[in-house]
């Protein structure tokens, strides 16, 4: 261990658990340009607040989107909006203002948020595959299936799911030792790369390490390709290739987030080890920055009655202003 090193850990006598008492946040260091991209996060944060935001006003104003299907878009922008802040903020400290240093407590606070609002992205893309899949496969029974209560559950459900697999691996981080370094090649705390600087047995965290990639990320994929494999079949079956395109048309949103989000991730994870470490933390920020300021605006283009929602937002508006200006 480096003298600099040895002045940030503290020993727990009780337990044997060295903990240290500041991470170093890596970052960014030795990409060139970088206050140019740290401009760009201020500006994705602003958009990405203003998106979300407006998402949900319109959702919540507007008593045509009070239906199950828009139960999730409303919660994918909650988990957007929220996912957003948990980092960028963070990394705009951490980087543009030099506070490279963050303090253990924060830093495993930092993670569990970061990767709970990750994991609820996931899950509600999800979601909202499921409520695709029965409107096209289950015309006629999707008022029975998909209700409001029902969408309410499965979601919460989840919220709760996610919070309890994030918190059991911040609980395991937290009874690891630290005595190799104090340095977190991340843009964040991640998860992989605290367990690296470990020095004690680390077994527990190594496989809730390796699970959680399965459980937030390609299961959900796999349930997704499955959904979409049905409702292939169920639009072969429809005759008229009109209403198989209006059909296919309800789907293109959802297919368009999905690619937003998941394919930076299945791009990092399939080059792996090949991929240089300076490449990787781009291209891992990117796609975590990036999915909450698109969503609003592909759903918003995308959607036909959300698109209603917002022209008629926009002339019950206009028609105030005018009644006030008479």
């Amino acid at each position: 261990m480096s003298p600099l090193n040895s002045t940030f850990f503290k020993n727990d006598t009780t337990s044997n658990i060295v903990h240290p008492d500041f991470f170093f946040i890596r970052g960014f260091a030795g990409i060139p340009y970088t206050k140019y991209y740290y401009g760009f996060l201020c500006f994705v944060y602003a958009l990405s607040l203003l998106g979300n935001t407006f998402v949900m006003f319109v959702i919540y104003t507007d008593h045509c989107l009070h239906s199950p299907k828009y139960i999730p878009v409303f919660n994918l922008a909650v988990s957007d909006l929220c996912g957003s802040t948990a980092l960028i903020p963070q990394m705009i400290d951490t980087f543009l203002f030099k506070s490279h240093l963050i303090p253990f407590e924060t830093c495993l606070t930092n993670m569990f948020f970061a990767f709970w609002f990750v994991a609820m992205q996931s899950f509600t893309l999800t979601v909202l595959s499921y409520d695709r899949c029965v409107a096209i496969c289950f015309p006629l029974r999707y008022n029975e299936i998909v209700t409001s209560k029902s969408m309410f559950v499965i979601i919460a459900i989840l919220w709760i799911f996610a919070g309890t697999v994030i918190f059991t691996a911040v609980i395991f981080i937290s009874t690891l030792s630290f005595c190799k370094s104090t340095v977190v090649n991340s843009y964040y705390c991640h998860h992989g790369p605290l367990l690296r600087l470990a020095c004690n047995d680390n077994t527990p965290s190594t496989v809730i390490n390796r699970t959680h990639p399965v459980v937030i990320f390609w299961l959900p994929v796999l349930f997704i390709t499955a959904t979409y494999i049905c409702i292939a079949r169920a639009l072969l079956k429809i005759a008229a290739a009109s209403e198989r395109f209006k059909a296919m048309k309800t789907c293109t949103s959802h297919l368009i987030l999905v690619s937003v989000f998941y394919l930076p991730i299945a791009f990092s994870v399939a080059l792996g080890s090949t991929i240089e470490q300076n490449t990787r933390v781009i291209n891992m920020s990117m796609s975590t920055v990036l999915p909450p300021v698109l969503n609003p605006i592909i759903y918003s283009l995308k959607t036909e009655e959300f698109r209603e929602s917002i022209k008629k937002l926009y002339r019950r508006k206009k028609l105030h202003l005018t009644v006030r200006n008479a």
